[in-house]
């Protein structure tokens, strides 16, 4: 018995060669296998396999432009050092196409390259435009068909490109003033109220601010505003609320806010009316007017977000206007009321002002007023009596933001409350921080 191991390397193999009812000639092939014959076949193999590889020509001229409309099969030097540069890829491709970019200043991280799609679909998606901003880096695209589209091989950050945006319920709510104080103290203004629903961008940080309340007035004079809250980032317009207006003192005008102070009472001669909230866009109500009548000192009302502060009537202090509900949590919340009015001990002993519905505080006589309540934005109470008592301070504000679950990142800061309500996560900021989308 010979074995096919121990036959000459230049002979075939036949079937003297092969035992019995293993291999017989029935099962060989005609023509053997030879060298000759599997040297062809390889051959062949490897220039189909050639004919597959796409080949890339490179561009002697550097692109210096804003702007380009790209070849596919082409790779080019992409200088950016005087400006950013769009590159439009091709309207249409085919599956293999490939393109080159590369930086060829080192200049991408100071002036960035923005691919335009061309309506192809990239990375599976159609928007956003991808951007690359990395110095020194080259991308390398390759056409995968309409599913996908244009797929980086080389990227040098392996990052999804067109990061999917998603959007977020926003509400704003500044902090509230404080109401005035002394003879005449009119009821402070609510913060600002504000909502908004605006896409983020996943890998942006945004920045909450979440303003104070204006400090309780302990001498005579007009309350003191608010501070604004805001949400800020890139990609999104920042939502400012601003400060709610000090309360009126003694003959002194109430001060704008987001909604407006209450007016200071005392007489024909010493009255001072409620003043008007900021304007464009609105986002709060005028406070009340104090009585003006000879011998009457009732102040007004702080405007609220819902309503605006009640006059001063005879001896009775005008409430505060009510704040506005909001389901942004998941049920029905009232914040940013304003701040109550205040009477004089020297009147006829009427009630000072309540405060308004959301967190206003109530007015006082010959007693410190009361202060709005924390994280509403509501409006401090106004004092009177003499310099006997202090004015409420206003309510710090607050901002909520509500996103789905789904997209939810966790990368917060400010140690925000965070619940669940249905689809979405909802933070609730009562100090500054941010929140990472």
């Amino acid at each position: 018995m010979s074995y096919i191991g121990s036959t000459p390397a230049n002979k075939l193999v036949t079937s003297s060669d092969m035992e019995d009812g293993i291999v017989t000639t029935a099962k060989i092939a005609n023509d053997a296998a030879t060298a000759d014959k599997i040297a062809n076949a390889v051959n062949s193999a490897i220039t189909a396999n050639t004919s597959k590889i796409s080949s890339v020509a490179w561009q002697s001229s550097i692109v210096t432009a804003s702007t380009i409309t790209v070849v596919a099969g082409r790779g080019y030097w992409i200088n950016t050092t005087s400006n950013a540069c769009t590159i439009t890829l091709p309207s249409s491709a085919s599956v293999g196409d490939q393109l080159i970019f590369v930086d060829y200043a080192r200049k991408w991280g100071t002036n960035a390259v923005t691919i335009n799609t061309n309506s192809l679909k990239f990375q599976g998606n159609t928007s956003p435009n991808p951007i690359y901003n990395t110095s020194g880096q080259s991308v390398t695209l390759v056409y995968s068909g309409s599913t996908q589209g244009w797929i980086p091989t080389v990227d040098d950050d392996v990052t999804l490109e067109t990061p999917q945006l998603y959007a977020a319920s926003m509400l704003i709510v500044a902090g509230g003033a404080s109401g005035g104080a002394g003879g005449h103290g009119g009821g402070g203004g609510a913060g600002g109220f504000r909502t908004s629903t605006q896409n983020l961008t996943p890998g942006t940080a945004y920045t909450v601010t979440v303003g104070d309340g204006g400090a309780s007035k302990t001498s005579d004079g007009v309350g003191i505003n608010g501070s604004n809250s805001s949400v800020s980032g890139s990609g999104i317009t920042t939502i400012t609320s601003a400060g709610g207006g000090g309360g009126a003192g003694n003959g002194v005008l109430a001060i704008a806010g987001g909604s407006g102070g209450g007016g200071a009472g005392g007489g024909t001669t010493a009255g001072a009316d409620g003043n008007t909230p900021s304007t464009s866009p609105s986002q709060g109500n005028d406070g009340g007017n104090a009585d003006h009548s000879s011998g009457n000192y009732a102040t007004g009302g702080g405007g609220g977000a819902g309503a605006v502060g009640v006059n001063g009537n005879g001896a009775a202090g005008g409430a505060g206007g009510a704040g506005t509900a909001n389901s942004i949590t998941g049920s029905s919340v009232t914040r940013a009321g304003g701040g109550g009015g205040s009477t004089h001990s020297d009147g006829t002993g009427g009630p000072q002002g309540a405060g308004g519905a959301g967190g206003g505080g109530a007015g006082a006589r010959d007693s410190n007023a009361t202060a709005g309540t924390v994280n509403t934005g509501g409006g401090g109470g106004g004092a009177s009596g003499d310099n006997n008592g202090s004015s409420g301070g206003g309510g710090k504000g607050v901002v909520i933001l509500s996103v789905p679950t789904a997209k939810y990142s966790t990368t917060i800061t400010g140690s925000p409350t965070v619940t669940t309500s249905g689809n979405n996560t909802i933070m609730k900021f009562t100090g500054s921080g941010s929140y990472t989308a």
